[in-house]
């Protein structure tokens, strides 16, 4: 319930700044919130990226003031946080189907787009498949890259994907592999968490090690671009992730945002997360996705 009420402050804050220049960080600042973070638990929870929801809410109440006074469209572009007439015109049609010039026509069909609420309603009464995870300290080799905190708000960014394209077509990973215990078949996706005012973060894919491959691991160091990846001991709540491709990593977050954290005692806590791929593909799992927890402190 807890992420409920943040992202109700958010979505007051953001109405009450509607008509000023609103990053998501701004607004993640405001909550004391990482922007990752935050990023993460409103486009689960709300169904679309901040952006997304400033903009369509702009463009609405821009058709209801078009229609409703004698404005000029270029005043009431401006007003709405764009920079040019044509650039207002382009979104303006996309969004309601009808150009801005056509607004006070009578019988003119216009989109509304109402602020969003946050309101109690009985949910669950469906099964969650999930499992609690206690670690200890582990460390990994991982190759890492560092991602600008605004490829969060690009709808559709492949990056992330493109940086697994890209080790794979260099057989990168391969000398990972070698570095991993008898039978151990995982291959890591490292997120790590993201500090306050930080405008990057840095993405690892990896193996775990034991002692003989740390002490193995010395010429895949030299990379620059190759490093240990240390995780404190933690508890970790784990989800399968059903499908052929990364969107069941997507749906995964939704499940632990909109319905497990808000009955299970848990919030989220400041630690890696990751994914787990296996080599051997297990009855249509994608990937297990690992999220660090810790009992609510409201509990």
């Amino acid at each position: 319930m807890e992420w409920m009420r943040t992202l109700q402050k958010a979505i007051d804050y953001v109405e009450e700044h509607l008509l000023e220049e609103i990053r998501f960080d701004d607004v993640a600042r405001h909550l004391n919130l990482s922007p990752y973070e935050f990023h993460r638990a409103f486009r689960f929870l709300s169904g679309m990226t901040l952006n997304t929801y400033i903009r369509n809410r702009r463009l609405s109440l821009a058709g209801q003031e078009l229609s409703q006074s004698d404005k000029k469209i270029v005043d009431i572009a401006l007003k709405y946080g764009f920079e040019s007439q044509d650039g207002f015109t382009k979104a303006f049609t996309r969004f309601h189907g009808t150009a801005p010039k056509y607004a006070k026509t009578a019988g003119t069909r216009l989109i509304l787009f109402n602020p969003l609420s946050i309101r109690i309603s009985f949910e669950g009464g469906r099964k969650i498949d999930y499992r609690m995870e206690q670690t200890e300290k582990q460390r990994f080799l991982a190759i890492t890259r560092t991602f600008p905190t605004k490829i969060i708000e690009a709808e559709g960014n492949c990056d992330i994907s493109d940086f697994w394209d890209e080790c794979h077509a260099q057989n990168r990973i391969g000398p990972l592999k070698l570095l991993r215990q008898e039978k151990d078949e995982r291959l890591y996706g490292l997120c790590a968490p993201l500090r306050e005012n930080e405008t990057f973060f840095e993405y690892g894919i990896g193996v775990r090690l034991d002692d003989d491959g740390s002490r193995a691991a010395g010429s895949l160091l030299q990379a620059k671009d190759c490093r240990y990846w240390e995780t404190e001991p933690c508890t970790y709540v784990v989800f399968n992730c059903a499908g052929e491709d990364g969107e069941s990593i997507g749906a995964a977050w939704e499940i632990f945002y909109q319905q497990f954290l808000p009955q299970s005692g848990y919030e989220s806590c400041t630690q890696s997360d990751y994914e787990v791929y296996f080599d051997k593909q297990r009855d249509n799992l994608f990937c297990e996705l690992w999220i660090p927890v810790k009992k609510s402190a409201s509990l």
